[in-house]
């Protein structure tokens, strides 16, 4: 894969996002940066409920949206997440007071990364999230970031054919 290139992804219902979450949880490394992005509603926050519900092994786990404190912290299994909603900062400025880079090991799961400039240097994959139609559940995802990371989540997916999660 060339730095440029990225995953085409189809998630055809809300339980092939759940299978691609902890595809993507079990290829997380502390330190990681994984940038969600697109409009409102477009499923960044479900996302990254699913995300740490399978690091918690527990699909019941309170996770409250960001968007009014800005950050969560979690701490599961021996692994801090950091869960962070950038929509209401008016200015880069604001989110040196978050916090987000404090522990260098955490991995950080960061909506409207956009934000922050820096951020999406940074990133080791970026998830843009579109929604398919009003009338169907499926969104399409698409997945930049580091080319050798991409790779192995590229060889994960095409490992699960019989999934709800289908390469373009």
């Amino acid at each position: 894969m060339t730095q440029n290139q990225q995953l085409s992804i189809i998630l055809v219902s809300e339980s092939a996002t759940l299978e691609f979450a902890a595809l993507l949880r079990s290829l997380l490394k502390p330190g990681d940066i994984v940038a969600l992005t697109g409009d409102l509603g477009a499923g960044k926050s479900f996302l990254a409920r699913a995300l740490l519900r399978d690091a918690a092994n527990d699909p019941d786990l309170e996770v409250p949206s960001p968007t009014f404190s800005l950050v969560q912290s979690y701490k599961l299994q021996e692994q801090t997440y950091l869960h962070s909603d950038l929509y209401r900062l008016s200015d880069a400025s604001e989110a040196d007071e978050l916090g987000l880079f404090d522990d260098p090991e955490a991995i950080l799961l960061v909506e409207w990364p956009e934000r922050i400039a820096e951020l999406a240097d940074q990133a080791t994959f970026t998830l843009s999230l579109h929604v398919i139609s009003e009338m169907l559940e499926g969104r399409t995802l698409h997945v930049s970031g580091a080319p050798e990371r991409l790779e192995v989540l590229a060889q994960q997916l095409e490992s699960r054919s019989d999934s709800g999660i289908k390469l373009i």
